[in-house]
């Protein structure tokens, strides 16, 4: 697979990032951890050393909650979700897929949902358990 490299930010534009995506959009998914499923973002995969901020680092604001493994970035202006450091796999980052620069979840039709409820290092199962499907009304 080819990695993507994109621009992006939160809605006010405070934050700007460059995001390289090792698989693209075929990494996004959901997660139903009480965090995640309140917040409703739809997240693809970034390497730590693949993302890049560009502007307005002091404008993000940080949430941790649980373990404070995952660490949760927001814009501290308009509040939107950009990014989070994942508790699976530090190395990683998700980044808020409706924060790439011309994307918006409603291009995939259909998104995985991880287990973060019952998460691995909790000794739950985790995995896929289910997806999001995205079904356009024809007008």
């Amino acid at each position: 697979m080819t990695p993507e490299t994109h621009e992006g930010g939160c809605h006010c534009g405070a934050v700007r990032f460059r995001a390289t995506l090792p698989e693209g959009l075929a990494s996004a998914r959901r997660c139903n951890c009480s965090f995640c499923a309140m917040r409703g973002a739809v997240a693809v995969t970034a390497r730590a050393d693949g993302f890049e901020l560009r502007e307005g680092a002091g404008n993000l604001t940080l949430y941790r909650f649980g373990t404070g493994a995952a660490r949760h970035h927001f814009c501290s202006i308009c509040g939107i979700h950009t990014h989070h450091q994942r508790r699976s796999n530090p190395a990683e980052l998700g980044v808020n897929l409706a924060c790439l620069d011309g994307l918006s979840p409603f291009d995939l039709p259909e998104v995985p949902v991880l287990d973060g409820a019952h998460h691995p290092s909790d000794g739950g199962p985790g995995g896929a358990i289910g997806h999001l499907q995205f079904m356009p009304e024809t007008r």
